[in-house]
């Protein structure tokens, strides 16, 4: 109880959610940019989903696990951007503490999932590259659902054992966050009891939900390139990696800000430029992956330009049709 000794011990009932300061002049801007990002988000994970159902050539185990992580990246944009741009529209940054608790769990589910489907779809890649002769037996549609299951399961799990404790915590001294969403370490830092256990059990389990898939997907990259670099023939060695740049870029950029903005930061790093580095974290790279695999990879490159194209035929069909429909009417 060391912690709350000196400090307002009012219950705190809401939060105040800073953000990226009160200028007015800077709140519509602000409102705008993360509006056409949202809406890039959802608009490019949703042509994703669209394609890998629609096209049959798409029908595969790797178009199976990049059409779950596009919808998986629209529960996770979408956890974090309405709110902040209803206060951003409003100027109303308060929310209840209960709300707060609710959006942090959702978050920690939803990055824990991602971590363990990236970590699926390196051993999809890993089967394809090291065993081929193997992957239609190992990586069958079964396979890949329960892939898909267990993710969500084992990030529901992880985060509930975390949220069991946090859930009984009360909250005092300050009702102002300095984020611009609710994260679980600046909400334990006005929590009014001791918060070692609760700091200890995230630590724990936040470990096992991140280093654990970041050491597997690590480990499945390091045979690839090995069983890549011993391919005789330079062509069949860009062939091979060709097929699994656009999800090693995926993953070097998600690892790469998970760890900028959680291990690399130290107490002496500016709150803005954490902030940035969240922003990139949590709502910049749901909208870039969609962008890497359709312009890195050449099957969903070729998807894409044949909807488009069927778009075009259809448009110009029906407008052919309401010009004939227009002249017989006449």
């Amino acid at each position: 109880m060391e912690k709350a000794e000196g400090r307002n011990q009012t219950i705190i009932m809401e939060f105040i959610l800073l953000g990226f300061g009160d200028g007015p002049e800077l709140q519509p801007l602000l409102f705008l940019l993360f509006l056409l990002i949202y809406v890039a988000t959802m608009g490019g994970n949703l042509l994703i989903i669209e394609l890998v159902v629609a096209d049959l050539h798409l029908h595969t185990p790797m178009y199976f696990l990049l059409g779950n992580l596009s919808f998986l990246e629209i529960c996770y944009t979408s956890a974090i951007l309405p709110r902040l741009l209803a206060s951003l529209l409003t100027g109303d940054r308060a929310v209840s503490v209960k709300g707060c608790i609710v959006q942090s769990y959702l978050f920690g589910i939803i990055s824990a999932a991602e971590c363990l489907l990236l970590t699926a779809m390196s051993y999809d890649r890993y089967v394809a590259i090291c065993h081929p002769l193997r992957y239609s037996a190992l990586m069958t549609s079964r396979v890949c659902g329960q892939l898909v299951v267990w993710s969500w399961i084992i990030a529901f799990l992880l985060c509930t054992i975390v949220y069991t404790f946090f859930f009984h915590l009360q909250f005092c001294d300050s009702k102002e966050i300095d984020h611009f969403f609710c994260d679980i370490l600046p909400m334990i830092k006005v929590a009014c009891v001791d918060t070692q256990t609760v700091q200890l059990v995230t630590f724990i389990i936040s470990a096992i939900g991140t280093l654990v898939p970041f050491l597997l997907t690590l480990t499945s990259y390091i045979c690839i390139i090995s069983t890549i670099l011993r391919i005789p023939s330079s062509t069949g060695r860009q062939k091979a990696f060709s097929t699994c740049s656009s999800h090693l870029t995926v993953v070097t950029i998600y690892y790469g800000t998970l760890i900028a903005v959680y291990v690399v930061p130290t107490a002496n790093t500016p709150k803005v430029l954490h902030k940035i580095l969240s922003v990139f974290y949590t709502v910049l790279n749901p909208m870039i992956n969609p962008v890497i695999y359709c312009l890195r990879n050449k099957e969903v490159h070729q998807s894409l330009r044949k909807t488009i194209l069927k778009v075009i035929a259809f448009r110009n069909r029906y407008r052919n049709q309401k010009i004939e429909l227009k002249s017989i009417t006449k």
